[in-house]
C-alpha cells in the first residue's frame, strides 16, 4: 500500500511545475488526484502522463480550475464526493510571481495578480473547504510558500510579502480548527527548476547561472520538484497525524545562512 492509499487530494497549479511533482507523486502513493489548472492542455497532459506512468496507483482526473473563484472551489468539492466518495487534501499551489525588479517598478496590475493567486486563492479554498473538512472532523490543508515568506530579498518584495501572509495564516488556521480535526501546514521551497526560474532571479536560466545560485546554498544545488513531492507526501500523509501549524522550509539550508 501506498503512503496515501485511499485518499483524495485536491492539487491546484498541478499543470507544471511543483503542483506537477506533488499529483505524480501522490498518484504513485495511491491518492486519487484531481489535478486543477487554468492550463488546459498542459494539465490534460500530466494527467495522461501519470495514468501512463502511475499503474496501479490512484487514479487521476484533470479540472479546468481558476483559483481565485469560489465556483470553481465549490465545483472542484462535488466532483471529488461524486467521483470518489470524499475529499481528504487540499494542496494549494498554484502560485506566481513578476520579475524580479525594484518594488517601485512594479505594476498595479502585477500586484493585484499576486495578491488574487498567491492569498485570495487560499481564502476561497478556506471558505469551502473547511466547513466539509469540520463536519467530517479530518482533512489536511497543504500551502505551498516559499522561503521568501521568511526572509524577502530585493527585487521580489511583494511576493515574499504574500507567501509571509501564507505563513502567517498556516499557523493561524492551524491553531483555529485544530479542535475540529484539520490540519494546516505549508512548504517553504527554495528557488526551483520550474517555469517561473527566470522571473524569480531575473535573468536567463543557463547552467552558470544555476551553478552560481548554488555556491549560495550549503547543499549546493536549487530545490528540484521531487524535494517538494518528497515533503507534501510526508505532510498530507497519516504519518504527520500530530504535525499541524508547521512552515518547512525545503531549502538546502539557504536560511541557515
Amino acid at each position: 500500500m501506498g503512503r496515501l492509499e485511499g485518499k483524495v487530494a485536491i492539487v491546484t497549479g498541478a499543470a507544471s511545475g511543483f503542483g506537477e511533482a506533488i499529483a505524480r507523486a501522490f498518484a504513485a502513493e495511491g491518492a486519487n488526484v484531481l489535478v486543477a489548472d487554468i492550463a488546459v492542455d498542459s494539465g490534460k497532459r500530466v494527467v495522461q502522463e501519470i495514468e501512463a506512468e502511475s499503474s496501479p496507483g490512484g487514479a487521476v482526473v484533470f479540472v479546468e480550475f481558476d483559483c481565485v473563484s469560489r465556483k470553481c472551489w465549490e465545483d472542484a468539492l462535488e466532483l471529488a464526493r461524486e467521483r470518489f466518495g470524499k475529499l481528504d487534501i487540499v494542496v494549494n499551489n498554484a502560485g506566481t510571481t513578476y520579475r524580479k525588479k525594484p518594488s517601485v517598478e512594479v505594476t498595479e496590475d502585477e500586484f493585484d495578480k499576486i495578491i488574487a493567486v498567491n492569498i485570495k486563492s487560499i481564502y476561497q479554498s478556506v471558505a469551502v473547504i473547511v466547513p466539509y473538512f469540520a463536519d467530517r472532523k479530518s482533512g489536511v490543508f497543504l500551502n505551498t510558500s516559499s522561503v521568501a515568506g521568511t526572509r524577502v530579498r530585493p527585487g521580489q518584495v511583494f511576493y515574499g510579502g504574500t507567501k509571509g501572509f501564507v505563513n502567517t495564516i498556516t499557523q493561524g488556521l492551524a491553531a483555529e480548527y485544530g479542535p475540529e480535526g484539520i490540519r494546516v501546514n505549508s512548504i517553504c521551497p527554495l528557488r526551483g527548476a520550474t517555469g517561473l526560474l527566470e522571473m524569480f532571479s531575473g535573468v536567463p536560466d543557463t547552467p552558470e547561472e544555476r551553478a552560481r545560485f548554488a555556491l549560495s546554498v550549503p547543499l549546493r544545488r536549487m530545490s528540484e520538484p521531487t524535494d517538494v513531492a518528497a515533503a507534501a507526501i510526508y505532510l498530507a500523509s497519516d504519518e504527520a497525524s500530530f504535525v499541524t501549524g508547521v512552515n518547512l522550509p525545503i531549502d538546502g539550508g539557504r536560511l541557515a545562512v
